[in-house]
């Protein structure tokens, strides 16, 4: 397989096309304009489980009439077996509580490694439903929870003993059985960290792969606890619910500020992740052929995408002018592409003076989606050792040099001016979430979380510029025993300049900063759809809406549920 460091040797040569500049593609603003593309984490994990045919089936299950006990689902991988257990138990509606700090959940569960006897599940039993207050071993790699749509969960199960199928409208209101309210990974609570699994598990060796496997899981038990319970219900008159409708079913999730953190705190990895998205695009820039086909395959693309767009429901104002701009924009896209094309330059091109940036990037995605062959084999270079490095015997007149040519976005921010540095970064020790505290008005700024990496950039290069005026010889290293508190930044700085990308090119300090581009660019690497943004600070979005069912597993798959669109052509668009 061609590694990265090839692919950018030929794709730099004097013929070839250049990547698109970080100055471009991190900047923060176009980044919470990200879709989901065939490199998100979900899209990737599916082609693994249907191409590699995991073995996925129930070794207990032991449900009441009304859905209430435990279950445990055996997944043969092909190195090795696990365990899905899953605990479901009665919530009543006065302790209902999608937040962090809720006690009590509808489902639990844990994703464990090799098969589990009767004894460690009771061991899971004690500790699982209990989440951030049990405790769990390092057999156990995910833990998670999540509670049942009060829209939609008891509709369900209603139409099907009722022997009716459930209305495609009302499902597009809100696509999920269950929400998650967190899943947790990476050594919490005692479980097995990133570099265990990474090690000893090369089936979810991808960054999330586990996580992202656990949020699968879930949907697929919700829509069989649904059917379980109508069952049972109403025996003479339940029916099943229709594959296509099963499949249009996700799982919901709810993102706070607690994720926006991670985009900063592992530069390293976003900028494995940015560049492999990157490198896509120019792959189907420099290789990617053009002919009728491929134009109507397009063309068909901006079609589902902006049929797509117009079911997605949200009562935020912003989200809904994002929406109805994107719609304008793949209209034109769409004429666009009807024009004779040689190559995808042009249609780029266009699309950065004529679209919004969340119509240029959704472009992007869609081009991705019509070169399976040039874009799926990135996938495996997504990872990224999380190791910010010091070189010691860099100059000071370099690591100034440095910081011009790779931070010149920081050295171009004014800090002086009103509202630049209004805002700090904290963790609520009541909520266990990340909060936004106002610089001038609260206590607390000498908590706050490194999250200014501008900020702190511009200090750092004040000061070494008062250093490198009296010792221009010197090396890093002394200039870190004369300020030993710039270690960190001086660090990053360094690290950092061996990347293309992985800064996010903001200050995020500012009064005026939008966390939600920070939520949303992660979720687009994670691979969700239809945010609707509840505030400034957390979306719902919809998880694996369109994915193959596990029995699906097996059969012939084309991994086309890219954008996917409510299974009935009669279904009324949220516009209407």
């Amino acid at each position: 397989m061609t590694t990265p460091a090839a692919i950018h040797a030929a794709l730099r040569g004097d013929n070839a096309l250049p990547l698109r500049p970080a100055s471009q593609v991190m900047d923060l603003e176009r980044l919470g304009a990200m879709h989901q593309s065939r490199l998100s984490f979900m899209r990737t994990l599916i082609r693994k489980i249907m191409r590699e045919r995991w073995q996925i089936s129930p070794a207990l299950f032991e449900l009441d009439n009304d859905g209430y006990g435990t279950v445990v689902y055996e997944i043969q991988a092909p190195h090795g077996l696990f365990s899905f257990v899953l605990f479901s138990d009665y919530l009543a509606p006065e302790e209902r509580n999608d937040r962090v700090i809720a006690t009590k959940w509808d489902l639990t569960m844990a994703l464990v490694d090799g098969k589990v006897d009767a004894d460690y599940v009771e061991q899971l039993r004690q500790n699982v439903p209990k989440q951030e207050a049990g405790r769990v071993d390092a057999r156990v790699f995910v833990l998670s929870r999540a509670n049942r749509s009060a829209r939609n969960f008891d509709y369900v199960v209603d139409q099907l003993a009722s022997g009716k199928q459930p209305d495609v409208d009302r499902i597009a209101q809100v696509g999920y059985l269950y929400r998650t309210t967190a899943v947790y990974g990476s050594g919490k609570l005692g479980m097995a960290d990133w570099e265990k699994v990474q090690s000893r598990w090369p089936d979810f060796a991808r960054p999330f792969a586990a996580e992202m496997f656990v949020c699968l899981m879930l949907r697929n038990f919700s829509l069989l606890q649904a059917e379980h319970i109508a069952r049972h219900r109403s025996p003479d008159t339940f029916v099943e619910m229709e594959p296509e409708i099963k499949r249009y079913f996700g799982i919901g999730n709810s993102t706070g500020l607690g994720m926006a953190p991670y985009l900063v705190n592992h530069p390293l990895l976003i900028n494995q992740w940015v560049e492999m998205r990157e490198l896509a695009l120019a792959r189907v820039r420099v290789l990617g052929s053009v002919d009728s086909r491929v134009q109507q395959q397009l063309q068909a693309l901006i079609e589902r995408s902006a049929t797509h767009t117009r079911q997605i429901i949200t009562e935020d104002e912003w989200q809904t002018q994002n929406n109805v701009q994107v719609l304008k924009d793949l209209d034109a896209l769409h004429q666009q592409a009807g024009q004779p094309l040689e190559n995808w330059d042009a249609l780029i091109q266009w699309s950065e003076e004529h679209c919004s940036l969340q119509g240029q990037e959704l472009l992007v995605s869609i081009l991705l989606e019509l070169y399976p062959e040039l874009v799926n084999d990135l996938e495996d270079y997504c990872s990224a050792e999380e190791f910010l490095d010091l070189d010691p015997l860099m100059t000071v007149s370099t690591l100034k040099a440095v910081i011009e040519n790779r931070y010149d976005w920081a050295l171009n921010l004014d800090f002086g001016e009103s509202g630049a540095r209004e805002i700090f970064w904290y963790r609520s020790e009541e909520k266990m979430e990340p909060r936004l505290g106002n610089a001038l008005e609260e206590d607390g700024k000498e908590k706050q979380m490194a999250l200014g990496v501008g900020y702190a950039v511009r200090k750092c290069y004040d000061q070494l510029s008062e250093y490198v005026a009296e010792h221009p010889d010197h090396s890093t290293a002394r200039f870190m025993v004369a300020r030993p508190k710039l270690r960190g930044i001086v660090r990053r700085i360094q690290s950092m300049n061996r990347c293309l990308y992985g800064d996010i090119q903001a200050n995020l300090l500012h009064r005026d900063v939008l966390p939600m581009h920070l939520l949303r660019a992660k979720l687009a690497f994670f691979g969700v759809s239809k945010f609707d943004p509840r505030s400034k600070l957390w979306v719902r979005n919809t998880m694996f809406q369109g994915a193959p069912l596990l029995e699906d597993i097996g059969k012939t798959f084309n991994d086309d549920w890219f954008m996917p669109l409510a299974p009935q052509s009669s279904t009324k668009q949220s516009a209407e």
